[in-house]
């Protein structure tokens, strides 16, 4: 297998140059390649492309990035960061209770500005083409197992349990991905309470839920 990338990755034949003076930003051909990867996968992600996408100077990626393999690592960097980063920050919140916990968490798994599914869906589909991909997703899977584990154990729970209820937490969230299910914020939200007392055992105060309706900006009474 191999990553996706392509070492023949030459500016010179990628077709007509489209002059530009402006460069764009790092940043910029960033989102472009991960927009990219979620719309077509890994091999989409190239620069001629990219470059016709911005509709800047296909010179001035390399202004930001050495290689379109450079560009394949920030891609999994960002997504590490972001994706994996906000749930380790999440089991990591202040919370008195087990359920207050789990609603922290369960804002990571609604809240796209925090966690995006579908950038977590793409780079699982690219970790069939590269066992280096698979690896980084494996290491990642691990990290954030780890992270809703010592969550349930900071709340008493015994380690075996506080596996098992780990898993059940993640792996609820990573179906949700692997089907793309599509359900409205409302129906999310009138799930939570039974979500959070299968995951824990506890059902969360009125208070609880009034705290994480306000932080999704969400009405418990929005239409289904």
């Amino acid at each position: 297998m191999n990553d996706g990338a392509d070492s023949q990755d030459d500016p010179e034949r990628e077709g007509p140059e489209k002059t530009s003076g402006w460069r764009g930003s790092r940043d910029l051909w960033l989102e472009a390649a991960k927009q990219a990867l979620i719309e077509s996968g890994v091999d989409a992600v190239k620069v001629q492309p990219l470059a016709n996408r911005l509709q800047i100077a296909r010179t001035s990626f390399y202004w930001f990035f050495k290689d379109r393999n450079a560009l394949l690592a920030a891609l999994l960097a960002d997504w590490q960061a972001k994706n994996t980063g906000a749930f380790v920050e999440a089991c990591a919140s202040y919370a008195e209770t087990i359920a207050e916990a789990i609603l922290n968490l369960i804002v990571v798994f609604q809240d796209e500005t925090l966690f995006e599914s579908q950038l977590d869906f793409a780079v699982r589909g690219w970790a069939h083409q590269s066992d280096a991909v698979a690896a980084q997703v494996h290491q990642a899977d691990e990290t954030r197992l780890a992270a809703i584990c010592a969550l349930f154990e900071r709340f008493g729970f015994a380690p075996d349990e506080a596996d098992v209820r780990a898993r059940t937490v993640y792996l609820t969230q990573i179906g949700y991905i692997a089907m793309q299910v599509k359900e409205s914020m409302a129906v999310r939200v009138e799930r939570t309470p039974r979500y959070v007392q299968t995951f824990c055992g506890t059902a969360p105060t009125q208070s609880e839920l009034d705290r994480f309706h306000a932080r999704l900006k969400v009405s418990p009474e929005a239409e289904l």
